[in-house]
Formats: C-alpha cells, structure tokens, sequence
C-alpha cells in the first residue's frame, strides 16, 4: 500500500512538472513568435519554391534553369538588386538605408545523379537526377529570408548578400568560383544551413566551434600487374593481391599512424579487376575517400597514403598511377558567430529548438567562405527519414518556416547590434 501511495504521489508531482514546463514552452513559443516580421514570412511561397526547384533538379555546374528561376523570383522582392557571379549562381543584394556591415547568408543549388524512389506529387522529373541532399530547402528557405528581409529595407543598416551557389556537390565546388569573381568583397560574416534527418523538424542544431566538418580528399589508383592464367601464377603478378594488401595496410592508418581522438576516415569505395575467374588480370583499379579535420593530420595521412602505395606495389614488383585529390577543406566555425548564431535562433525560436550539434563528418566546401571573412555553419532538423544522399530523402516541409526565422533573426542581430 505505502509503494502504491508513494507511486501516486509521484506520478502528481511529474504530472504538474510536466504540465508547468508545458505552460512555460508554450509561453516561450508565444513570446518568440511575436516579432512583428514573421507575419511577412512568405510560408506557402516557400514551399512553393521548394517544389518546383525539387521537380526540375539540375547537377553540379549545370543549373542554369534553377539559377534563371531564382533570379527572376529575386527580382519579384523589393529593394534587391541581383547579380550573376559565376554562369549559373546568383546573388541578391539588400542594401538597407542606412550604411553599416555586410553579412552573407549561403544556400546550394545543385542536385545529385540519383534515380528518386520516393512518391512525392512533385517528385523530380529529370531522369537520373534528384535533390537528395536538400539542396531545393536550402534555396526555398534562403529565398524566403529575402522576401522577408526585402520588405524591412527601413529597418536595415548594411548590407546582406543572399548567395545561391552553384556545384557545392562536385569538386572543386562553386563557392571557389564566386570567391574569385570578388563579387563578395566587403562581406564581414558568412552563415550557412543545412538540412539533416532524424533531427525534430524546425530545430535548429549550432555545430561545434572549430572543426563544424571534415576536410575531404580522393584518390584513384590503376595498379599495373602482369597478366597469366590462373593455372599459371608465377607467370604473372597479380593487381588483385596487392590491391588486397594495400587495402589491408591503410586501415593501420587510423589505428596506428592518428593519435587517438582525433577524428579520421579511411574508406575504400571502388577495388575493380579482372572479368574471368581464371584470369590473372593486369590492372586494377582503387578508389577512396579521406576524412579528416586538421590540416596537420590531413598532410599526415597524405603522406601514410602515398608511401603504403608506393612501397607494397615495388614489394610486388607491380607500378602504379595514383591521382590524389585534395577538396573541400573542414568548416571551422568561428567561436563568436556561433555564439550570435545560437542567441538569435533561441531568440526567435526559444531554447527548446536549440540544440547543440555533433560535428558533421561528411564535407562542405562552404568552408572556402573562410578565405574572406569568419563563418558559421549550423543545421535544421527535417524530421524522421532516409539519410541525405539516399534516394529515398523526403523534407518535412513543415520546418523551413523556421530555418527562415532563424536566418532573418540572425542577419537582424548581426547588422544592427
């Protein structure tokens, strides 16, 4: 009886708890929402947008119908002049009235070469193209920002860049390209957002201070063997085997050569060779992809890399051709644009939307916006689902209203603070 009692009591006690932290979220909810500028989010425009740009996807250095798309839709705001940095980007310009800093918000617009198998209404109707990695949110969201921010020119001292890149997904990338046409000279701070799944939808997560992503670098390897018949081995020297023991001895690399706790990935994604199975073949091909977050360790598995390749092919008595590919370096987050990114998100959404997230291990070549000015990176939680890059992907719309607030809340903060 006593357990039963005390089991009620406490059941009670979480209850109210529960109850008053409910009150309390939705009181934080109502006071964050209550900026007068919300109200002129263009919400059903942005998923509008998303929907169009998702149907009619474009790959990497070719989206001159998304980049003419999103000019025209630029051009339908007030007060934004456009400008064409590289031939399929875009930028918007906003120029508030009176003069102050310059701040840039970044999206991409590319897509992938992917066959979509999802059921979605506006499914992609390019043959072998998808936005699967949500490059279509990104645009729509950032579009958003403009409309938004278009409309409180009064309000403004600077100046914003809404940048729509081009070929984030194939190096070298397109931010190199706009970067270089200098059409970013002046720009003080550089944000950026990306969708990720499995996170709540309209949550947004600020990733860590420094090392935000991995740097990522390639290579592919033709080793050049002696073809034989299978029956007849010694007659030849077989691409396969040192293939194998090459592949064997760059997993040491992270076990062995890395200190420990310092984050690097050594995949080998292609070992091809041979067509018959009593064929010794001649060549054999490899290719990998290479994770890292610090330039010192990247250079260091560079160079593991190299000399694993070159000592156990002379072991073999076989020769090689290798194309080692440095990318995208790792988005290294400023420590007080993060900080500012954080208390305008909890501003406008309120400290329950806020989350701090893990660094992401995939690469971004946002990270070159470094090169100007300091950056900050952070994510938008889209709901349950397929991982990006997967031909499944779907985005709850439903969390694009608030990536928009966060960015228009974040370039408010930074220009007139």
């Amino acid at each position: 009886m006593m357990i039963r009692l005390l089991l009620l009591v406490l059941a009670v006690v979480l209850s109210g708890s529960l109850s008053a932290q409910s009150k309390q979220s939705k009181k934080t909810g109502n006071k964050n929402t209550d900026a007068a500028w919300v109200k002129n989010i263009p919400a059903d425009d942005v998923i509008k947008w998303r929907r169009h740009i998702h149907q009619n996807p474009e790959l990497s250095f070719n989206e001159e119908n998304t980049g003419k798309y999103v000019e025209e839709v630029l051009k339908s705001f007030p007060n934004i002049e456009v400008i064409r940095p590289a031939k399929t980007s875009v930028i918007g310009v906003l120029k508030g009235a009176k003069p102050g800093k310059t701040v840039a918000f970044r999206a991409d617009m590319d897509a992938l070469p992917m066959q979509e198998e999802t059921d979605l209404p506006f499914k992609s109707k390019a043959n072998n193209v998808m936005h699967s990695c949500g490059h279509d949110a990104h645009t729509a969201t950032l579009l958003g920002t403009a409309a938004t921010l278009s409309k409180m020119q009064s309000q403004l001292k600077g100046t914003v860049y809404f940048i729509f890149q081009h070929a984030e997904e194939t190096p070298p990338g397109g931010a190199i390209d706009i970067i270089n046409s200098g059409a970013l000279k002046g720009v003080e701070a550089f944000f950026g957002m990306h969708v990720l799944p499995n996170f709540p939808a309209g949550h947004v997560g600020i990733l860590p201070v420094g090392a935000a992503s991995t740097a990522q670098d390639v290579f592919h390897l033709n080793i050049i063997g002696k073809g034989s018949h299978g029956s007849m081995p010694h007659l030849g020297i077989d691409p396969i085997v040192v293939g194998a023991a090459i592949v064997s001895a760059l997993q040491t690399i992270v076990s062995r050569n890395v200190e420990p706790g310092e984050m690097t990935v050594v995949t080998i994604g292609k070992f091809q060779s041979g067509d018959a199975f009593n064929v010794i073949a001649d060549r054999a091909e490899l290719a990998a992809s290479i994770r890292t977050t610090s330039d010192e360790t990247r250079k260091q598995v560079e160079e593991r890399i190299k000399e694993i390749i070159e000592n156990i092919t002379k072991a073999y008595g076989a020769t090689y051709e290798l194309e080692y590919i440095n990318t995208y370096p790792a988005i290294r987050n400023d420590e007080a644009l993060n900080a500012h990114a954080r208390k305008s998100a909890v501003t406008v959404l309120g400290k329950e939307q806020v989350f701090d997230a893990p660094m992401m291990t995939a690469s971004e070549d946002f990270a070159y916006y470094r090169k100007i000015a300091p950056v900050s990176f952070m994510t938008l939680g889209i709901g349950k689902g397929a991982a990006n890059h997967n031909p499944k992907f779907t985005v709850d719309e439903s969390a694009l209203q608030n990536g928009v607030k966060t960015q228009v809340q974040i370039i408010l903060d930074y220009l007139n603070k």
